[in-house]
């Protein structure tokens, strides 16, 4: 019988595995064949989120020349580097183009076929287009992956969930708002796929309350924006240079989160110059001290310090040797003194209101850097701190007032360090991922730094909110249950509330095995599957194989994405920056190939 492999989510992840399986096998694999079964209701290559079927208005928020399913050089894989397009040359868009999703559901579907014909000739695929409900073991440890409508399993000597993004039940929060709007004849968007959300019972002119000021609330505010017929005209000298034109159709956005304002917005120029010399203080050694420690460490205390640091190194390193006007120290004689300093000199955004240490206070004075081209983490990462306004309408000139800031900054190169931090928050995250689980507050700063939309959906954000469409409610919202009415107060505005009848959610559902939706996840996580302790299945980040309640892996058991505690910044990544996802994506594949190439290896698992 041929060794069967059953990988269950057939989106980008999935693909990105099944590219790595035809990159490895030539020299790991001489067995007699492979099938290899996908699993996913949803297109392969796509998935359900980058599927080719949704709203031509929804872009990407990575520029086309950013974007690669491909290994590259600085892939640090045993596996061999197999080049291919980035999004850019495979579509003919100009490099610095926000693609639609559209478009990129179109080069996964191409990366997926492109990967098939890579295939030994003796391999085969075959695509089930249903769900996968239960995962159990046979005889002989055969892995039976049971699915929706189909009443014998599929059996394989091993199994991948590369499950991508998934939907959640609601919280206890949650649940006490939508039985509250029930009651009160309200309405109540939990977290959700804002593409997928039916957005239809939001009428015109309603006043919504938005808690979330993420790339899913960007979504919300283009369907129901563009997306109900308004449009944009250019108005030279406005802020973000454009006017919205209503088509009466639109519900009034008041929008706030916990920062009370949008993520920063994608760098709008190229980097030139040398690259900052990353990892420097937190690169595989460091990772391998901390997770040597017998007694676990302390994330907020230890590893948190060493982020700043590694950041601030890369934001100085590119002050010092692209805008050397701006400092009085040479680069070398500052990156000695630097590399003394303690990483507790460095404040970092679990400690807000903590200021610099001395010694780094004086290294940074003895250099002559301007406290305006000082890094202060807390302060970017909550810019509203201490901020107090007298009413909502005060606010909403301030807040325009900060994305303009936002948006000049992001598309000056005067500004390049911030393009430094980015490249620093890229190769933090791919240490990080060998962490295991980090918690969602280092997660949250990396998006909102580094995850943020392009630059023209904040000009037409300007142009919402000098509109009347879209309106500022601050940051610390809170949302409370009061009158038969949902009311929202903010730190920004102390003392004001503002009522509306419904209220949207803007966030993905957290990926939580305790309330996961997914049947084959949360059987898994009723019988052998380990979970972190931020709810996560817990896989060992050498090679993602399943961690078992008794100790150990399961042999034959395999997960990758953003649904185990080894997830990575995304399963596709810009060029050159050695992604972790693709190091995940072949550390596996090359695990699986060795399973699977003898019949006396497969037994002996």
């Amino acid at each position: 019988m041929r060794p069967r492999l059953v990988i269950v989510g057939a989106g980008p992840r999935g693909t990105g595995v099944l590219e790595r399986i035809a990159a490895n096998a030539p020299a790991l694999y001489a067995g007699d064949g492979l099938d290899i079964h996908l699993v996913d209701p949803y297109p392969p290559g796509g998935g359900r989120i980058w599927r080719e079927a949704q709203s031509p208005l929804l872009w990407m928020n990575s520029m086309a020349e950013d974007v690669t399913m491909f290994t590259d050089e600085t892939v640090e894989t045993e596996g061999p580097v197999r080049p291919g397009p980035a999004l850019d040359t495979w579509s003919g868009l100009p490099g610095q183009t926000f693609p639609g999703r559209q478009i990129q559901g179109g080069y996964l579907r191409w990366v997926y076929e492109h990967t098939l014909a890579a295939l030994p000739g003796d391999f085969t695929v075959r695509h089930h287009r249903a769900r996968a409900v239960r995962l159990s073991e046979g005889p002989g440890g055969v892995q039976q992956i049971h699915l929706e409508g189909r009443a014998e399993p599929l059996e394989a000597e091993a199994v991948v969930l590369t499950l991508g993004h998934l939907d959640a039940e609601p919280d206890a929060e949650q649940r006490e708002l939508t039985a509250y709007a029930e009651r009160h004849r309200l309405l109540h968007l939990p977290p959700d796929f804002t593409a997928d959300s039916d957005l239809s019972a939001l009428a015109p002119g309603e006043p919504v309350l938005v808690r979330g000021f993420g790339l899913a609330f960007v979504d919300l505010m283009v369907l129901l924006t563009e997306g109900r017929g308004g449009s944009y005209e250019k108005e030279p000298g406005a802020p973000g240079g454009l006017r919205y034109v209503p088509s009466g159709r639109e519900p009034v956005l008041h929008v706030g989160s916990r920062r009370g304002v949008p993520y920063h917005s994608k760098i709008g120029y190229p980097w030139t110059g040398a690259n900052p010399p990353l990892p420097r203080f937190l690169g595989p050694e460091q990772v391998e001290e901390l997770r040597a420690r017998p007694g676990g460490f302390d994330f907020r205390r230890e590893v948190w310090p060493l982020i700043a640091k590694e950041l601030g190194f890369a934001h100085y390193h590119r002050l010092f040797t692209a805008h050397p006007e701006r400092t009085g120290l040479d680069w070398a004689a500052f990156e000695k003194r630097y590399a003394a300093l303690a990483p507790e000199d460095f404040p970092t955004p679990a400690d807000p209101g903590r200021p610099p240490g001395r010694e780094l206070r004086d290294l940074l004075d003895r250099a002559g850097v301007d406290p305006a081209d000082r890094l202060d983490l807390a302060v970017r990462d909550r810019p509203l701190r201490g901020m107090r306004h007298d009413s909502f309408d005060g606010l909403q000139s301030a807040l325009r007032g900060y994305v303009a800031a936002d948006l000049d900054r992001s598309h000056d190169p005067a500004h390049s360090p911030d393009l430094a931090v980015f490249l620093g928050l890229l190769s933090v995250y791919g240490q990080l991922a060998r962490l295991g689980d980090t918690g969602t507050d280092w997660h949250g700063f990396f998006s909102y730094l580094a995850s943020g939309p392009p630059g023209p959906r904040l000009r037409q954000l300007l142009a919402l909110s000098r509109a009347g469409i879209v309106r500022f409610l601050g940051a610390g919202l809170t949302v409370a249950r009061e009158d038969g009415v949902f009311r929202a107060r903010s730190s920004s505005v102390p003392g004001a509330h503002l009522d509306a009848r419904a209220l949207v959610e803007a966030r993905l559902p957290e990926p939580h095995l305790g309330r996961t939706r997914d049947l084959l996840l949360r059987a898994l996580y009723a019988e052998d599957a380990v979970a972190s302790p931020e709810g996560l299945l817990a896989v060992d980040p050498a090679d993602g194989r399943l961690r078992r309640t008794g100790g150990g892996t399961h042999p034959r058991r395999f997960a990758l994405g953003p649904h185990t505690d080894a997830r990575s910044s995304g399963a596709f990544t810009r060029p050159r920056t050695n992604s972790p996802a693709f190091r995940q994506n072949d550390a596996a594949a090359r695990a699986l190939l060795c399973l699977l190439r003898e019949p006396a290896a497969r037994a002996a698992a």
